[in-house]
């Protein structure tokens, strides 16, 4: 098995005229926390889109898991995205919520899988509420335990503290660490050097 789960070769995008990506070159090792770092408008959410089939790069070779970018279907059996903004549907449960995801991936285990997230994730007290009254934290967990249907191999994870309080951020860095310590590879973007320094293994600026 190779040891490099990503590799990244000569990426480059522009959007009309202006070039976002110049030639990026990295590689990501299985397992761990790979933390890419810049500022806002460096090109980290094009480099997460790209990299999870979103976007398509104007030039470069990329290889997710031995697979090249260019078989998208493939890519997405072993990828999760979490974005700047978490993606749930605030007028289901939290329960509903992930057996939406459940039924998208066609997973059988669903009521045992669903148990199980919500309780290592501590929302299996709010479970059955609406997400409508769910706070900004409860709501990023609940993004990342949908993100974990399936077990990807390679979860990305866009500024995820985006908009989050203190107490919230210290909360999802425990998460974070934990999915990572499971043997799950963590792709985070971030413009905060702190959060750089508490979670990653490996860090690209």
């Amino acid at each position: 098995m190779n040891d490099m789960i990503i590799t990244v070769e000569n990426l480059t995008k522009s959007y009309k005229d202006v070039p976002v990506l110049k030639g990026v070159d990295f590689a990501v090792k299985r397992g761990g926390i790979f933390t890419l770092l810049g500022s806002n408008g460096a090109g980290k959410t094009t480099t997460v889109k790209i990299l999870s089939t979103l976007l398509t790069a104007d030039g470069g070779e990329i290889k997710i898991d031995g697979v090249s970018i260019d078989q998208p279907k493939k890519i997405k059996e072993k990828i999760s995205l979490t974005g700047q903004y978490a993606s749930v549907d605030e007028m289901l449960t939290g329960r509903e919520n992930m057996d939406m995801i459940c039924a998208l991936r066609d997973v059988t285990n669903r009521k045992e899988l669903i148990h199980n997230l919500l309780d290592q994730f501590e929302l299996a007290e709010s479970a059955d509420r609406k997400v409508a009254t769910y706070s900004g934290g409860m709501r990023r967990k609940l993004d990342i335990a949908m993100s974990l249907i399936g077990t990807p191999a390679i979860i990305f994870l866009d500024e995820p503290t985006t908009g989050l309080d203190p107490q919230s951020r210290l909360v999802l860095w425990d998460t974070i660490k934990m999915l990572a310590e499971d043997g799950t590879t963590i792709f985070l973007t971030t413009h905060f050097l702190e959060e750089a320094e508490r979670l990653a293994d490996y860090i690209a600026i």
